[in-house]
């Protein structure tokens, strides 16, 4: 039998961080119009939402006019403004939420749709490679990542750009030397986030990994349960499930972890920035150099300016984890499919059932030869047994009768036609199976009898 993906088998590599963001736009881009309302009803929602600092400030600026000199009547006019913008804000925020949750569907939809049609064109071979939990691990849990993604973190990432540049731009109106404080932080921010991505992405891809590992072992023992309770092999298994169990929930830990660090140290820096606007304002305003109302729309940009990023630096490990999810997927919609067949390939019809192997040599892995020089001819309408203990290559005989993997030397002829001068899917229609019991080839008959396990 072909070596199948276990839990000692070499882990997968991430990473190609920036191609598979790519390939990620390209199923988004599917959706460029709704894409498009949804950019243009995010720079409304957030220039509406940087209006309320403004606001806030004249408010303030009206009320600051001294003992008895109040003008409630611009205070309630200003204040009334802010509730308006903010809610149509709101608003707006709650359509594109509404709006992106449907496009995370359609891409996750058009993803699961395109790994299935997939999974129908591969060869056998890498379903005998790949544990079934694996697969399925990558169809559900991985595509799932990456939808949830996408419906949520690109609206955060985009509403946060529009509101940094907003109110940096802002910041820079009201007071130029008070905007060199939150300008100072960007690279700070910048350069941490950018080392401790280098650490966290590698740590999603490897929790990815082994969570699909996990699913792999827990279906292959599942499934085969009655075998297990048979041979009284239920420790055996428990201690293997523990070891994948343990390294799964450390894969998961890691990665949370120093995913986890990435946004309170983000806030420490930016509460910092704000501390030092406060201290350095306070000296402004009492220099006659900044008014009240000046300094409190400048603290308000601050915090909307702050915000963003440590949202951003928040969904930094979802992000690094839906592109580990994602980079799964490609892998597999990346894997070569079964070779086509050649130019003017025959249709097999009106088949007798004569069936010949000259001289056929065959391994699963290159290099490693199992069937050697192997020559055997069944006559039509004759019972032609396959006899032999596990691992002897009888399954293997059938995968190559029926072309699941082609001979690496001689030849199989079917009515002294070579099987690769035919179609696949008029040889295989020629064939009636029994799983683990009997293959028919027509009048042919080969019988798949093994001791113990078959092999």
């Amino acid at each position: 039998m072909p070596p199948r993906g276990g839990r000692n088998g070499k882990l997968e590599k991430p990473k190609d961080a920036k191609g598979t963001f790519f390939r990620i736009c390209k199923y988004i881009m599917n959706y460029k119009y709704v894409i498009l309302f949804i950019l243009i009803l995010s720079l409304v929602s957030n220039v509406l939402a940087l209006q309320g600092p403004n606001l806030a400030g004249k408010a303030i600026g009206a009320a600051d006019k001294g003992v008895g000199k109040v003008d409630f009547k611009m205070v309630y006019y200003y204040a009334k403004l802010m509730l308006l913008v903010y809610v149509a804000s709101s608003i707006a925020s709650f359509i594109i939420n509404i709006m992106m949750m449907r496009v995370g569907r359609w891409i996750g939809r058009k993803m699961r749709s395109d790994v299935f049609n997939k999974l129908m064109r591969l060869p056998v071979g890498y379903f005998d490679k790949n544990q079934a939990g694996d697969i399925i691990s990558r169809v559900s849990y991985d595509i799932d990542v990456v939808t949830t993604s996408v419906s949520a973190d690109i609206v955060h990432i985009l509403s946060s750009i529009v509101t940094v540049v907003g109110s940096l731009i802002m910041m820079f109106t009201i007071s130029p030397r008070l905007a060199v404080i939150p300008v100072i932080t960007i690279p700070i921010s910048i350069v941490f986030t950018k080392t401790m991505s280098k650490k966290t992405r590698p740590l999603y891809s490897k929790r990815s990994a082994k969570y699909g590992e996990m699913n792999g072992y827990v279906e292959e023992m599942f499934s085969g349960q009655k075998t297990i309770l048979a041979y009284a092999h239920e420790d055996a298994v428990t201690e293997d499930f523990d070891e994948i169990n343990r390294d799964a929930g450390n894969a998961y830990y890691y990665a949370e972890h120093y995913g986890t660090t990435i946004g309170p140290t983000m806030t420490l820096i930016n509460n910092t920035a704000l501390s030092l606007i406060c201290i350095v304002g306070s000296i402004f305003y009492i220099r006659g150099m900044v008014g009240l109302d000046s300094i409190s729309s400048f603290v308000l940009y601050s915090r909307r300016f702050s915000g963003p990023i440590n949202e951003i630096a928040n969904v930094m490990n979802e992000i690094f984890s839906a592109l580990s999810a994602a980079e799964r997927v490609f892998r597999l919609l990346d894997e070569p499919e079964e070779v086509k067949d050649i130019y003017n390939a025959v249709v097999l019809d009106e088949v007798n059932g004569n069936v010949e192997l000259k001289n056929v040599s065959f391994g699963y892995v290159p290099g490693k030869t199992i069937i050697k020089d192997l020559s055997i001819k069944a006559p039509a309408g004759k019972l032609t047994a396959i006899v032999g203990p596990t691992g002897a290559g009888k399954t293997t005989i059938i995968n190559l009768l029926m072309r699941f993997y082609d001979v690496d030397k001689g030849d199989i002829e079917v009515d002294e036609k070579g099987i690769r001068t035919l179609t696949r899917d008029s040889l295989r229609r020629a064939y009636a199976m029994v799983l683990q019991d009997t293959w028919v080839f027509r009048g042919t008959i080969f019988e798949n009898i093994a001791y113990g396990k078959e092999g």
